[in-house]
């Protein structure tokens, strides 16, 4: 599945290091604004425990992990929604996203040029919330004058979509996000033509120093980012950018290591991957064969025959039935037979909502 969580941040807050970390791909971090200009756009793996337990199991000939989209946008600055700076061009970018993780920075270092001269981290936030907020509400207003004059003629569609629009423009104007407003998944629909910036999942990534990555509970940056994204129900995460980037050239056991000085469980990263992961409402299922075991990332909520779509087009087309395990009923039985044996495996029709950790076998006809 074709899903991206796009880095945002004011410039010099970590962004291009994180991404470098991320997906090793180098691209450029410079101490002055816009040193990113053009997207970057990495694949990097979903980290899956899971996935190393069925290789275990099954010792196929190869292990294909799922992978998860992040593209680093440059540095958005005060007056990007009217053009300032890159400003149209980042947002555009932001457009083209389905999450967002907004980079913060929450350390101290006079040797890194902050924008404003100050380090604060709650008008970080805002600078750039309220650049997207206004960029929304441009687009809801154009929109809405059309819509209420065709609404004025009787315009079915326009009736339904008005009252939408204004609940959301109420929103915009008292500074909140449109994803603040409470939509039921039709109205969802009426507005997913506008491409709004504000309705994307929002994550709040807290980037903090070499030395305070182990204690970030006193770090009073890292506390007011938790406040303010607690007020939206919005989830923080918190990361050094800069160690983040260092762990990346090491190998597992390195790593494991590594993080085990620093008196980290789990890597910035790993945590990052996840979160946007959870905030898109993604999920893994499993293949597992002789031949190849293989993760598959597929939407919360998605039926069995549109599972099997993720892999060919054909496996859905002629979906028959796909016989099933629970990862967890497969790894107490120790293998597939013996799961067999115990009627662990089922066979799922048409109408089996997948869940995570499935591991299936689609039967299909074309």
């Amino acid at each position: 599945m074709s899903l991206t969580a796009g880095i945002v941040g004011l410039p010099n807050v970590g962004k291009s290091t994180l991404f470098n970390a991320i997906t090793k791909a180098g691209a450029l971090a410079a101490n002055y604004p816009f040193a990113t200009i053009d997207p970057n756009v990495g694949v990097v793996e979903v980290p899956d425990a899971r996935l190393d337990k069925l290789t275990e199991l099954v010792v196929p000939k190869k292990t294909v992990p799922t992978g998860f989209e992040f593209t680093d946008i440059a540095g958005i600055v005060k007056g990007a929604s009217k053009g300032e700076g890159l400003g149209n061009k980042f947002l555009s970018h932001i457009r083209e996203v389905d999450a967002i993780c907004q980079v913060v920075r929450c350390f101290e270092d006079e040797n890194i040029t902050h924008v404003s001269g100050t380090v604060n981290p709650i008008d970080d936030i805002e600078v750039i919330n309220l650049e997207l907020i206004l960029a929304d509400m441009e687009s809801v207003e154009k929109r809405l004058q059309r819509v209420s004059k065709m609404a004025k003629q009787k315009d079915k569609e326009a009736l339904v979509e008005e009252p939408i629009l204004v609940k959301i423009k109420e929103a915009l104007e008292n500074e909140k996000p449109a994803r603040s407003v409470e939509l039921t998944d039709d109205e969802l629909k009426v507005v997913k033509g506008l491409h709004l910036l504000t309705i994307k999942p929002m994550l709040y990534v807290a980037n903090v120093s070499e030395e305070e990555v182990a204690d970030t509970e006193n770090n009073k940056y890292v506390q007011q980012v938790k406040e303010y994204a607690d007020a939206e129900g919005a989830r923080v995460i918190t990361i050094c950018a800069k160690i983040e980037e260092e762990i990346s050239e090491l190998d597992n056991d390195e790593k494991a290591m590594f993080l085990t000085e620093l008196g980290i469980e789990e890597s910035g990263l790993d945590q990052l991957i996840r979160a946007s992961y959870d905030l898109l409402g993604l999920a893994t299922y499993f293949t597992a064969g002789v031949q190849e075991v293989r993760a598959w990332t597929f939407r919360k909520g998605m039926k069995a025959p549109q599972c099997a779509g993720i892999i060919h087009s054909d496996f859905e087309r002629g979906f028959i039935r796909a016989e099933t395990v629970s990862y967890d009923d497969l790894v107490e039985a120790g293998s597939m037979t013996a799961a067999k044996e115990a009627g662990k495996v089922r066979l799922e029709g048409k109408e089996y909502i997948v869940q995570d950790g499935d591991i299936m076998l689609f039967r299909f006809n074309v």
